[in-house]
């Protein structure tokens, strides 16, 4: 026997590793994006809600049809199409028919199939379905050869290649899927706006994505909710396939008298689960990080109605309701990837007209197929009519030949100079339809057909005719979902983002403001003491640390940290340790890099502006609105690398700028020379042959340089005096005037 387990001598294939792995997991690679993970930009579907679909229309479950077990379904489609798990092909059942997943749903459910509360569907045993009228409009025309049709996994039925697709279901309905190295995100549209810019698109193939945005503003949700994303990301977003979309809560207030009210939010994001989302908030309660709300309760039925009441009547609701959208997902980022296949072969990122365009050149493959197949249609009956009319002028010889001849199609053929499919039509009549054959009959019929098939013959042959057709059908279609009727209602609405100054309003409301003395060591450990405090001097620190910067602020204050990495980090003042110990390390309070230090930490003022310069001497102009970062890992706002770090970070106001190098050159030049940016690498302010920049300040030219020396004697020179020194931007300087600090800077201070 263990012989027998020993293969033959040359019946062992050597195989490289590398070479076997890279295949395979390629070909696994293929299968995913291909038939499983990405849509088809023609139908929006994926294989599995295609052969849902398909394995529905053979059980003819019509929209007026009875519904059939979901068990059946499933039980059809997995034996005949579906070769995989019955809960994946039931999932996929189940998706198409929840109204608050898919904006058209393509499924009538009968029974429990979850709810938005994020409750999952019945066992299909118990659940019966069946097709709506928007699946009936996408496969309208798979009978008349409209798409082509492959074996199925097993080669005992075939399947369609793609839908007829007679409505843009990809956007209409959106898709989300994770493939190998790629994936895709596409919220749901609305219909009647996608056919508008389809129509466009017929007349203007090369339609402006700001053309098609006029048209399609922005998804349409199921669930409803504003959109807060401005114009111009929308349109970026439309145009490169990539981007997303701030989605709100729909709220109102609702007055309880006695100058009380509530908040009462009637639609959530998409795809927020409603009891996950309750109970978020309710936490958010517990842990004191929602100071403005007094009570959460969930009053809804089969509309969402989610009640939340106010810590007191001067509470103001849209200050409220900032605090809300700020710390849960009453406001989130909906996503959007349009990595679909092109043609059903191809994967692509694609813009919102070439998803469109793509729609519309399938819809006219279809109609051309559908009108080749009427066209044929109508040609064999009008060979058969001419046959009935031959038979009809002849009769009794007909009835003749059939009863007595032994070969009566060959004779009927000869006598009356038929074709074989005349012949077989007439043996094929039955007696009952003599009484019926009548030669005006005969004729008006041969009339009607030969004159469609006329119109079908001018439609074939003029390309202008195929799209006159296609904009006819996508108007027809349009009617369907128009914004008159229940399911096209637009549900999504738009406003604009948050009104200025509401965060500077919602800290105030949940802040108390009292007045605090932010203090840093050189080490970097921050803590704050109360009261505007000018006594530092004794002030205790850790070991041999000691103090690097103490300013003044507020308890409402965001503090700014700026880390020689080029990277600055908000800090809100009453979140800061306080008390008599010795604060805590920055690097606990937000994720500061091991290898970074501490540049400037002050006060922000969204109305300032400050000169940001690294060792090398290059540097730039930033908005202090720009630099706020909203997580503890920062904002990168001055590229460095190479050795080169953030030397310095100081407050632009005037229209000067002094350079100091460590080569002790002093170089003046005028503030507009350097450009403003919210983020890069910067210009040269000033070029240095050893060493790098020492110290900077940005002054008026009215009031002239001032500095300071060791011992804390203030001096001024006008620009008169400094005329030697002032230059252009990137020049070298010369050495300072007489009675300049030996310690090679300025001494004022650099942020305030």
């Amino acid at each position: 026997m263990g012989k027998d387990l020993i293969p033959p001598p040359g019946s062992i294939e050597p195989v490289n590793l590398r070479e076997a792995l890279e295949e395979r997991y390629l070909a696994y690679a293929l299968s995913t994006i291909m038939h499983r993970a990405l849509p088809d930009v023609r139908d929006g579907l994926k294989p599995v809600h295609r052969r849902i679909l398909h394995g529905m229309r053979l059980l003819k479950l019509d929209p007026k049809a009875g519904f059939k077990k979901s068990a059946k379904i499933v039980g059809d489609v997995m034996g005949n199409f579906h070769p995989h798990g019955d809960q994946a092909i039931y999932d996929a059942l189940v998706r198409l028919a929840q109204d608050f997943a898919v904006r058209y749903p393509l499924i009538e459910g009968q029974g429990n199939f979850g709810n938005v509360d994020g409750d999952s569907a019945a066992a299909m045993r118990y659940t019966e379905a069946r097709m709506t009228e928007v699946a009936r409009l996408l496969l309208d025309g798979i009978d008349e050869n409209a798409v082509d049709f492959r074996p199925t996994y097993d080669e005992s039925e075939t399947e369609p290649v793609v839908l007829p697709g007679a409505f843009p279901n990809l956007l209409a309905n959106g898709s989300s899927g994770i493939a190998v190295g790629m994936a895709t995100n596409i919220p749901p549209h609305n219909a009647a706006e996608l056919c508008n810019a389809a129509l466009h698109l017929i007349k203007s193939p090369n339609a402006r994505i700001e053309t098609l945005v006029e048209h399609v503003p922005g998804p349409d949700l199921p669930t409803g909710g504003v959109i807060i994303e401005d114009k111009a990301s929308i349109i970026e977003a439309y145009r490169t396939g990539r981007g997303g979309f701030r989605v709100r809560a729909r709220w109102e207030t609702e007055d309880q008298g006695r100058g009380t009210y509530v908040v009462i939010v009637t639609e959530i994001p998409y795809q927020v689960q409603k009891s996950r989302l309750i109970e978020k908030i309710a936490e958010l309660m517990e842990a004191k990080r929602l100071p403005l709300v007094a009570d959460i309760r969930d009053e809804s039925a089969e509309d969402i109605r989610v009640v939340i009441e106010p810590r007191s009547r001067t509470v103001d609701p849209a200050v409220l309701m900032e605090s809300l959208f700020k710390l849960t997902d009453l406001e989130s980022r909906i996503s959007l990837n349009l990595n679909v296949l092109s043609r059903g072969v191809v994967p692509k990122v694609m813009s919102l007209g070439e998803v469109l365009n793509e729609w519309l050149a399938h819809r006219r493959v279809v109609l051309v197929r559908r009108s080749e197949y009427r066209l044929a249609q109508i040609s064999h009956r009008l060979e058969v009519l001419d046959g009935y009319l031959i038979a009809y002028l002849n009769l009794d010889e007909v009835i003749r030949i059939i009863r007595y001849e032994d070969e009566p199609k060959a004779d009927l053929m000869k006598a009356f100079g038929l074709s074989d499919v005349q012949a077989e039509a007439i043996l094929n009549m039955r007696l009952r339809s003599l009484r019926k054959l009548e030669e005006m009959e005969i004729k008006g019929e041969h009339a009607k057909l030969s004159e469609e098939g006329k119109a079908l013959e001018a439609l074939l042959a003029s390309e202008d005719k195929q799209w006159g057709a296609v904009a006819d059908q996508i108007r027809e279609v349009r009617k369907t979902f128009g914004p008159d009727t229940p399911l096209g209602r637009r549900r999504t609405t738009f406003a604009d983002g948050p009104a200025a100054g509401i965060e500077e309003a919602m800290l105030e409301a949940t802040v108390e403001r009292e007045p605090i003395t932010v203090v840093v060591s050189q080490k970097g450990w921050i803590r704050t003491l109360k009261g505007h405090s000018t006594e530092t001097a004794n002030l205790a620190f850790k070991g041999d640390d000691s103090l690097k910067y103490a300013f003044p602020a507020e308890t409402t204050d965001r503090i700014m940290v700026a880390s020689t990495g080029g990277r600055f980090f908000t800090l809100p003042a009453d979140r800061l340790p306080g008390g008599r110990g010795h604060g805590e390390p920055i690097r606990v309070l937000i994720d500061f890099d091991a290898a970074d230090d501490i540049v400037a930490a002050f006060v922000h003022d969204p109305a300032r502006k400050l000169l940001v310069i690294s060792n090398e001497g290059r540097g730039f102009v930033v908005p202090e609105s720009e630099i706020v970062a909203n997580t503890r890992k920062g904002k990168q706002v001055m590229a460095v690398s190479g050795g080169a770090e953030v030397r310095l970070c100081i407050t632009a106001v005037g229209d000067t700028v002094a350079m100091l190098g460590e080569n002790r050159k002093l170089l003046l030049f005028p503030l507009d020379q350097i450009p403003e940016m919210n983020r890069g690498k910067g210009v040269r302010l000033q070029r240095y042959k050893d060493g790098g920049v020492s110290d900077a300040r940005v002054f008026s030219s009215a009031d002239g340089l001032t500095w300071m020396d060791s011992s804390g004697r203030s001096f001024n020179r006008s620009l008169k005096e400094l005329k030697e020194w002032i230059g252009e931007r990137a020049q070298a300087g010369r050495m300072p005037p007489q009675g300049f600090p030996r310690s090679n800077k300025f001494g004022t201070p650099t942020i305030g």
